[in-house]
């Protein structure tokens, strides 16, 4: 099955976030074509969670799993510790207060 770039599901995935007035933003732009997608949920707390997108090799599913949770510190040196690993990531930050990431949606996952 074809996959869509990875500039093309960010873009998608920001314009859904726009329909729901959720804030969000690329802070750091990975490759266009193949790139891994990070997504930071900044809840103006003080407080974050960073999303990963996981592949169940029994199911074949897609899912989006937490890569961490906690102060916004600690999750922000989480996410460099991937780019660090991987300089082709996509990270989006998207700001909520009512942290809404809109990541279980349908489609999100592909």
């Amino acid at each position: 099955m074809a996959r869509l770039t990875a500039d093309f599901w960010v873009h998608a995935y920001l314009a859904r976030l726009r329909l729901h007035n959720i804030p969000a933003f690329v802070t750091a732009h990975g490759d266009d074509t193949a790139g891994a997608v990070m997504v930071k949920l900044n809840t103006l707390d003080g407080r974050a969670q960073a999303f990963q997108r996981s592949f169940d090799l029994m199911s074949g599913a897609r899912a989006w799993v937490t890569l961490a949770e906690g102060l916004e510190a600690e999750v922000d040196a989480a996410i460099a510790r991937q780019r660090q690993f991987d300089p082709d990531l996509w990270v989006i930050e998207v700001e909520d207060r009512e942290g809404r990431h809109l990541l279980d949606e349908p489609g999100l996952s592909d």
